[in-house]
């Protein structure tokens, strides 16, 4: 069972709903487990890639499934369409709207820019944003499992 949002993350949910980013859904346990067993295997692996671009691109998953997660835990989807991972970064920054949990939020929106940029236009990921974005995937996972979890 998910931990109660604050008025404040309410608040935040509520305005993606009605901007058409989300829409409401029954919460599905079993989805986010799986979802965060996904995370869990991702980021179990990135250590062990030697290649930077695919360290960068397993931890994106992390960070990505993490956001399912944490949709199907509160009972939300992202609507049809464009923009689904932007979607589900606007509701990892409403969930985790407090530090350290909050800056891993916000990275997660830089490693989205940067996966398209390598994927579509071709520019290399360096180390540092692969640690960064493996760091980053891991503190979304460690406080989705206590959001999720408790």
């Amino acid at each position: 069972m998910a931990l109660p949002l604050t008025p404040a993350q309410q608040k935040t949910v509520d305005a993606l709903v009605r901007s058409g980013a989300l829409r409401a859904v029954r919460p599905d346990e079993k989805k986010a487990r799986a979802f965060l067993a996904g995370a869990e295997s991702a980021l179990a692996d990135v250590p062990n890639v030697t290649r930077t671009e695919n360290r960068y691109n397993l931890a994106y998953k992390a960070a990505h499934d993490v956001g399912e997660a944490v949709l199907a835990g509160y009972g939300y989807k992202t609507t049809y369409g464009a923009g689904g991972h932007v979607k589900v970064g606007r509701f990892l920054a409403a969930i985790f709207d407090t530090p350290p949990p909050r800056d891993a939020a916000a990275h997660y929106d830089v490693m989205r820019l940067d996966r398209n940029a390598n994927n579509y236009l071709g520019k290399p990921v360096t180390h540092a944003a692969a640690d960064a974005a493996a760091e980053a995937a891991q503190t979304l996972y460690d406080a989705a499992v206590k959001r999720l979890r408790d």
